[in-house]
């Protein structure tokens, strides 16, 4: 079922997303060849707990960090290393943060020094979907409308949108209902209501949509090995449509 929030409960929310964000400020600061993504984790994590919070995915279903990293070919919920990055790799660092009850979340793909223009297109396309889906979220719509817009938008530009992986419904659980696919057909799907609170997070790719795991059981990895964004908020549906949370 569906929960919806009270405006308290999003107040609360808020400052979790906020935190979520201040760390990526801090992240996008950091982030160059040579940087380790253990010292990404930790470095989120202090944060995290200096503000009042707990760091979402650790322990989470026995994940053993702060931030999932998803460098290059990987499309989600990768473990932190001590490799250092390289100039050229792009990565994925997803941060969540619990605080006074609930969940804020967050993922964003970073440029580590300079990348292909393939690449660059690709992460200004990502960024573009997210907004677009994002905007499909305000009362009375369905969820399948966020889906169509994304895989309209990206398939038009010949890149993949990942289906093995979605958005969720988050708030006191950071998984709740509805799932949200990034593909799909428009008035399919759950109504969305005023109260709700969902995480959209588009994944794309320059090849190939099709994921496989690792034997870690956590890391997937494009099956051809191409190329993989992905950018996530948190928000919240309004009277007035929705309002991002994951934002300073």
């Amino acid at each position: 079922m569906t929960v919806l929030k009270s405006s308290r409960e999003i107040s609360t929310m808020r400052v979790a997303g906020k935190i979520v964000a201040e760390c990526h400020a801090l992240v996008a600061e950091k982030i160059r060849p040579g940087v380790t993504t253990r010292y990404l984790d930790q470095l989120v994590e202090s944060h995290i707990r200096k503000a009042g919070a707990v760091p979402s995915f650790k322990g989470h279903q026995g994940f053993p960090a702060s931030i999932c990293v998803a460098p290059n070919d990987v499309i989600c919920h990768g473990f932190p290393s001590d490799v250092p990055l390289r100039e050229g790799d792009v990565i994925t660092i997803d941060i969540g943060a619990f605080y006074n009850g609930f969940h804020g979340d967050s993922a964003w793909t970073y440029a580590v020094g300079k990348v292909s223009p393939d690449v660059r297109r690709l992460m200004d396309a990502g960024k573009q979907a997210l907004f677009l889906g994002i905007q499909q979220a305000c009362p009375d719509k369905r969820i399948g409308d966020i889906g169509h817009t994304i895989q309209t938008y990206v398939e038009n530009l010949g890149y993949g949108v990942v289906r093995d992986f979605t958005g969720h419904g988050i708030g006191q659980n950071l998984w709740e209902k509805p799932t949200i696919p990034h593909y799909g057909k428009p008035g399919r799907g759950p109504v969305i209501k005023t109260g709700m609170t969902l995480a959209i997070e588009p994944i794309l790719t320059l090849g190939d949509w099709k994921a496989r795991m690792d034997a870690d059981g956590w890391t997937a990895r494009t099956r051809d090995g191409s190329i993989c964004v992905e950018y996530e908020h948190t928000i919240a549906v309004t009277d007035n449509g929705p309002e991002i949370l994951t934002v300073l």
